[in-house]
């Protein structure tokens, strides 16, 4: 994990990248291109319907994003709006890339139980 610091946060991140001012309605074939980026991060990701889960340390994460909006420019959207949520916790450790899959883990536990 080239760049990250030992005092980074560990980031569990949901982001919406919408690319804007672009010819087509469609923004999927931008958004392919924000998916190349990631994979080639190392950091674990997931892409939902209306946005992309990724988690790592913190600077990572927002390079990861910083470099998909420069992908997303490059394929030629002149504008790009991008909301993102980012959890943070240092109450205990998170082993790198469950994050996610442990909240989504706890409630179907619980619905299990019921």
């Amino acid at each position: 994990m080239s760049g990250t610091s030992s005092t980074d946060l560990y980031a569990v991140a949901d982001f919406c990248l919408v690319p804007m001012g672009t010819a087509e309605p469609s923004v999927a074939e931008y958004i392919a291109e924000c998916i190349r980026v990631l994979e080639k991060t190392g950091l674990k990701f997931k892409l939902h319907g209306y946005g992309t889960n990724l988690e790592g340390p913190w600077s990572e994460v927002m390079k990861a994003i910083h470099d998909c909006h420069a992908a997303v420019h490059a394929k030629g959207a002149p504008r790009i709006a991008t909301d993102i949520r980012i959890g943070t916790r240092v109450d205990r450790e998170i082993a790198p890339g469950t994050g996610n899959e442990s909240k989504v883990q706890r409630v179907e536990d619980i619905l299990n139980k019921a």
